[in-house]
This record gives C-alpha cells, sequence and structure tokens, in this order.
C-alpha cells in the first residue's frame, strides 16, 4: 500500500512541483490536495491520508489552526508542516497543535522523501528538520509534574539552571532581547548562554531547541 498524502499549500505552482516530486516515488500516492486550511481539513476527513503536507501559512484557517482540527478529526493522519526559515514561532506553535514535525521548503528532494517516510513509518530521523526529534520525544508522555520534569530534562543533558530557564522562555517564542531584559543579563551573555544550550542538546538552532523542549513538556 502507498503512503497517502495530503498537500495543502495556497501556491498553486509550488502544490503541482511537489505533487509530481511525491509520485515519482512508487510507495507514495497524492490522494488529495487543498488551496487553504478550511478544505485541508474537509480533505482530511474525506481521504484520510497517512500523512497531511501543511503549509504553515494560509489562507481561511492558518497551519496551527489546520493542524489541531487535523489531530483532533483524523487522528489516524500524521501531520508535517511545510515551513520557511523565518517561520519558526510558527513552527513551534503548530508542534504544540498537534504536529508530528517539518519539513522546509527548501530541503533536499531526498531529505524531503526521507522525512516523509520515516514519518508514515515511525521511525527516527537524523536530520536538522526536526522529524527525528517530534517523532522521537512525542513517544513520550511524561506524567510526572511540570518541576520534575525540568529537573529530570536538565540532568539528563546537563544544563544549568540558567540554560534551563532560558531554554524555558525560548520554547515561548521570547527574542534575546526580550530574554536579556526578563534574566537581566546581557545580549551578549544569552548569546554565550544559548551557544552552550544548543551544544549540550545536540541541536543547530533556536526552534531545534524549542522544539526538543515542547516534545518533553517543559516549554
Amino acid at each position: 500500500m502507498p503512503i497517502k498524502i495530503l498537500i495543502a499549500d495556497d501556491e498553486r505552482l509550488f502544490r503541482q512541483s511537489l505533487k509530481r516530486l511525491l509520485e515519482s516515488e512508487r510507495d507514495i500516492k497524492v490522494v488529495a490536495e487543498a488551496a487553504d486550511g478550511q478544505e485541508a481539513v474537509l480533505q482530511a476527513q474525506a481521504k484520510e491520508p497517512d500523512i497531511a503536507l501543511l503549509d504553515v501559512r494560509m489562507p481561511k484557517l492558518d497551519g496551527i489552526k489546520t493542524a489541531k482540527l487535523i489531530s483532533s478529526l483524523a487522528r489516524k493522519t500524521k501531520v508535517l508542516m511545510l515551513s520557511i526559515h523565518d517561520d519558526d514561532e510558527k513552527i513551534i506553535s503548530a508542534l504544540r497543535a498537534g504536529a508530528a514535525g517539518y519539513i522546509l521548503k527548501d530541503a533536499d528532494q531526498k531529505d524531503f522523501l526521507e522525512i516523509i517516510r520515516n514519518a508514515y513509518h515511525g521511525k527516527a530521523l537524523s536530520s536538522p528538520y526536526l522529524a527525528d526529534l517530534t517523532l522521537r520525544r512525542g513517544a513520550r508522555s511524561p506524567q510526572l509534574p511540570e518541576e520534575e520534569r525540568k529537573k529530570d530534562f536538565g540532568q539528563r543533558y546537563s544544563l544549568t539552571e540558567q540554560e534551563l530557564r532560558l531554554l524555558h522562555l525560548l520554547a515561548e517564542g521570547l527574542s534575546n532581547e526580550d530574554m536579556s531584559r526578563m534574566v537581566n543579563l546581557s545580549r551578549e551573555t544569552i548569546k554565550m548562554h544559548l551557544k552552550s544550550l544548543f551544544r549540550k542538546l545536540q541541536v543547530k538552532n533556536r526552534t531545534e531547541a524549542a522544539v526538543l523542549a515542547v516534545r518533553d513538556a517543559i516549554g
């Protein structure tokens, strides 16, 4: 059985190009397309795709609300967000809403297809696009109180209290300037702490760190 895909993006040319790429693969079939969030929800209910590829920015219903509705109304469908580099805050919100991961629109074709296949099979994926983090961490459903989860997370990654606090603020979408005001540290000091934080978490940027925090339910 091929992997059934729903593509939801308001750019028609992008949808058509992505459909051609996906259907060039024997194990993938595009069963539905949508130009906006409302249509995506309806198509997800009607076609029951295995994977819904949702643009973060869509008319009528944005990707965040669409992800939340599909996650609740079409429970067998895994949601992957399609994003560009400056969508960090929206990506985090979509993951909180139930999305399983995200793929950058300028990802290499091989990476793009691998993320879809691994998401479908529930496998971890080592890539910069976070399907690995969301799938790996998503399997956990922490039942511990928030403070105990934070303590466990901090010990697991050898984080200082300051790094753990900054990670929480980062996951809430705060900028370096905002964090500087809240914790009364200079922006240069914030940058130094974040550099150490990213190294310990083995992530490349703010989004990856924030997603890790969200999926471990500490952000």
